[in-house]
C-alpha cells in the first residue's frame, strides 16, 4: 500500500524548518508486521528517514539548479536498517549487540537498567557496586543480580553513575500525548515533555565558504568531520557519507571502539586516530578542521570544550561551519551531562514499561529506534544547514537528543497507516568483502529518484586510516 500526506513526515519535516507542503508529497510503500510494538516505532522511522531523504532531494536541487526529485519511502527498507546491527553478519558470524552484564535487572524496589558493553563501562559499573572483575561472566551475572535486588533502584542508578558507571532507574509509564504524568512517576526522572526535537540555538556570521557546486549526488565533496561514537551519530555521519560526503572519524587512541559496531556504522567513511591532548595530533585536527564542511559530535555537553570544540567556540573561528550535535538526555536540566545509550533512554523516560511483558518485566522497542531514528534526523539537519549555507555562507549549530525523540515519540505521534505485503528483510540485505571480512548489511533505506542504492566502500578497519581529506 502507497500513501502520501504523512502527519508525522510532516511533523518531522517541519521541525526540521520545512515546508510542510513537500512532506505532504512523499509516498510512503508500508509492509505489513514490521517493527511490531505498542508504541508508534514504525511511524517514527518512516518519517526520519523520509525527512533525511527530502533534505537530500532538496540539497540536489539546490546544486543542480532543478526540481527536487521525488521522495518515495519503502517501509520494508527502512524496518531492516533500523536493526542493521542485528542483521550484520562478519565472515557468517552474527554481530555483537549486548554484553553479558547489560540488561534489566530486579531492584529491591522496581527494576534498573545497565550497560556495560564497553571494558571501562563494565569495570566501572562493578567497582561501584564493590564486585571483583573475575572475567567469568557467567559468574558474575549471579553475583550481580544478588547484589541489586538488595538495593533500591535509584541508589544503584546514583551510585553507578557516581563512579563513571551506567545504571537507570526504570521509569513507570508515562501518560501519552501530553497528559499529566502518572503519580508514581519520579520527579528524579528525566523528563521529554515539551523536549524540541531539533534545536538551532547558534548561527555563524557568514562569509566566504568552500563552494558547492552542481554534482552527482547531494553531499558530493562536503567535508565531514565524525566524533560520535554508537549509534545515532554514526548512522548519520554512514548516511552522509552514502550520500557523497567525505567522513572521517576521528577517535581518541584512548577509546577502542567495538569492531562489530564499526564494521556496522563504517560503510563509506574512513576513521583515524588522534589524541587531541598531544600537540602534535592537535595540529593534525585543527588542520583537517580549517577545511572541513560539518562537525559532528556526539559526546556529552561540555565534554570537548577542555580542546575549543565548544559550538560557540567553533562557529566563532569557523563562521561557515555546520557543527551538528547529539546526546542521550536533552541540553539542559540535570540530567544533561549524564552518559547515556539508547536502552538507558528508553528505560528512563517510561518507555520499556510501556513495552513491558506479561509478567511485568520491562520491555524494549523493536529497535534501538532512538538511535536511528535520531540519526537519520541528525543527517537531515546537516543537509537543511548546508542547504541554507549556500545562501548566506552562515554555518549553524544544529542538535538533537535521544531524550527529544523518546518525547516526540510518546506524547507527539499517532498511529498511521499499516498494512501491505508480509515484511521480508531479505531483498535489503547484501553482502560485500571488506577488510573486516566478508559482511552481510542492511543496504540503506534513503528514497528519492535516483539515490544510491549502495555505500560506495565497506568499511575499513577501525583507526587504521590517515587523518587527511580524500
Amino acid at each position: 500500500m502507497i500513501f502520501r500526506d504523512d502527519p508525522t513526515t510532516v511533523q518531522a519535516w517541519t521541525a526540521l524548518g520545512g515546508d510542510a507542503g513537500a512532506a505532504r508529497a512523499v509516498a510512503h510503500e508500508t509492509a505489513g508486521g514490521c517493527l511490531p510494538a505498542r508504541l508508534p516505532v514504525r511511524e517514527l522511522a518512516r518519517a526520519t528517514v523520509a525527512a533525511c531523504s527530502l533534505a537530500a532531494a532538496e540539497l540536489l536541487a539546490l546544486r543542480g539548479g532543478g526540481s527536487p526529485p521525488a521522495v518515495t519511502v519503502r517501509e520494508a527498507a527502512v524496518a531492516t536498517a533500523f536493526v542493521s546491527e542485528r542483521h550484520l553478519r562478519i565472515d557468517g558470524r552474527a554481530g555483537r549487540t549486548f554484553a553479558p552484564l547489560s540488561g534489566f535487572w530486579r531492584a529491591a524496589d522496581g527494576w534498573v537498567r545497565t550497560h556495560a558493553n564497553y571494558p571501562h563501562h563494565r569495570a566501572r559499573l562493578l567497582s561501584a557496586l564493590g564486585i571483583p572483575d573475575t572475567g567469568d561472566d557467567e559468574a558474575l551475572t549471579g553475583v550481580l543480580a544478588r547484589e541489586l535486588a538488595d538495593r533500591p533502584a535509584h541508589a544503584i542508578q546514583e551510585t553507578a553513575y557516581a563512579a563513571g558507571g551506567l545504571a537507570v532507574e526504570v521509569a513507570p509509564a508515562p501518560a501519552p500525548h501530553g497528559g499529566p504524568r502518572p503519580a508514581s512517576a519520579s520527579a528524579r526522572a528525566p523528563r521529554t515533555e515539551g523536549l524540541p526535537l531539533v534545536e538551532t540555538p547558534l548561527l555563524g556570521r557568514g562569509g566566504a565558504v568552500r563552494e558547492l557546486g552542481p554534482a552527482a549526488l547531494p553531499a558530493e565533496g562536503v567535508r565531514v568531520l565524525d566524533l560520535s561514537r554508537v549509534i545515532a551519530g554514526p548512522v548519520a555521519t554512514r548516511t552522509l557519507a552514502l550520500l557523497g560526503a567525505d567522513v572521517l572519524r576521528i577517535d581518541s587512541p584512548r577509546l577502542p571502539e567495538d569492531e562489530d559496531a564499526h564494521a556496522d556504522t563504517g560503510q563509506g567513511k574512513r576513521s583515524a586516530l588522534l589524541d587531541l591532548a598531544d600537540p602534535g595530533d592537535r595540529e593534525v585536527f585543527e588542520d583537517l578542521l580549517a577545511s572541513a564542511d560539518v562537525v559532528v559530535s556526539g559526546y556529552r555537553p561540555g565534554a570537548l570544550d577542555a580542546f575549543g570544540l565548544e559550538p560557540a567556540d567553533l562557529l566563532a573561528r569557523h563562521p561557515g561551519l555546520v557543527v551538528a550535535g547529539i546526546d542521550a538526555w536533552g541540553w539542559s536540566g540535570p540530567w544533561a551531562r549524564r552518559r547515556g545509550f539508547d536502552s538507558l533512554v528508553q528505560a528512563a523516560t517510561g518507555i520499556a514499561a510501556v513495552e513491558a511483558g506479561a509478567d511485568g518485566r520491562p520491555g524494549v522497542l523493536p529497535a534501538q529506534a532512538l538511535d536511528h531514528g535520531t540519526g537519520y534526523l541528525l543527517a537531515a539537519a546537516v543537509l537543511r544547514a548546508l542547504s541554507l549555507r549556500r545562501e548566506t555562507g552562515a554555518g549553524r549549530h544544529v542538535r538533537l537528543s535521544l531524550a527529544g525523540t523518546a518525547g516526540w515519540l510518546v506524547h507527539g505521534i499517532r498511529p498511521g497507516p499499516r498494512g501491505g505485503e508480509p515484511y521480508e528483510p531479505g531483498a535489503w540485505l547484501t553482502e560485500t568483502p571488506s577488510p573486516c571480512g566478508v559482511l552481510r548489511y542492511a543496504l540503506p533505506p534513503v528514497g528519492y529518484d535516483g539515490a544510491p542504492r549502495d555505500w560506495a566502500r565497506p568499511p575499513g578497519r577501525w583507526g587504521r586510516d590517515l587523518p587527511r581529506w580524500t
